[in-house]
């Protein structure tokens, strides 16, 4: 089976497809983690964040890797970027603030679009993101839309931001994924929407675990 998940971001969808794959023995891919890397090495290289032109050769040249295992210090998996580490460096609020607008690029959508759907053609894929059961992998087998409140999915940022020792404050977390949920909303290209098909589950007061069985009796039922 193919199967996509998405959400907006802190939505518990990274989480909870990491799972779901290892429980089925399937290959689990965070797309999103493709933009960030992009946006990240746009600031580490001092390209402004609006030039469409410099920021898309850099995602046609930029090489991403990202690896199932890495240090033991609670990530999912290791994403790097030319070689280098920036797994957490990703998750930063400078990165939040523009990778919206850096996604929304079509030649930088192409150029990761087109290797998402490399990895998924072998099958026996949990693929998460925004877009992919409406753009990425319209015809999956499974898609799942999760969904959860701002204040929510801030407390959840920002918590995981406290236990890697970075200092930004709630509010600016929550200010960071409001603007980024509008932003994502009203984008032009692959705006944040469920697929017509997809089901749809509300996580803001369900625990990992209920999210994820409820994912493996939707896995049962498409089998």
């Amino acid at each position: 089976m193919i199967i996509t998940i998405d959400g907006a971001a802190a939505s518990g969808k990274s989480t909870v497809g990491a799972l779901l794959a290892q429980s089925l023995g399937y290959l689990y891919f965070d797309t999103g983690v493709m933009y960030r890397a992009v946006t990240w090495a746009a600031l580490d290289r001092r390209l402004e964040a609006n030039n469409v032109e410099q920021v898309s050769q850099l995602a046609e040249t930029l090489t991403i890797d990202v690896l199932p295992d890495g240090p033991n210090d609670g990530r999912q998996y290791t994403v790097l970027a030319d070689g280098r580490d920036v797994t957490w460096a990703i998750r930063s609020p400078a990165v939040e603030k523009y990778v919206s607008l850096v996604s929304s690029y079509p030649r930088v959508r192409a150029a990761l679009t087109a290797q998402q759907r490399r990895i998924a053609s072998a099958g026996r894929v949990v693929m998460v993101g925004r877009d992919i059961g409406t753009v990425v992998l319209p015809d999956a087998d499974l898609k799942v839309f999760l969904r959860a409140s701002a204040e929510e999915r801030a407390r959840r940022r920002y918590r995981d931001s406290q236990a890697q020792g970075q200092n930004a404050g709630y509010q600016e977390i929550l200010a960071a994924i409001q603007e980024r949920d509008k932003q994502d909303i009203e984008k032009p290209i692959s705006p944040l929407v469920p697929a017509e098909d997809a089901v749809i589950i509300d996580t803001d007061n369900l625990d990992i675990d209920t999210v994820v069985a409820r994912l493996k009796e939707l896995v049962t039922g498409a089998a």
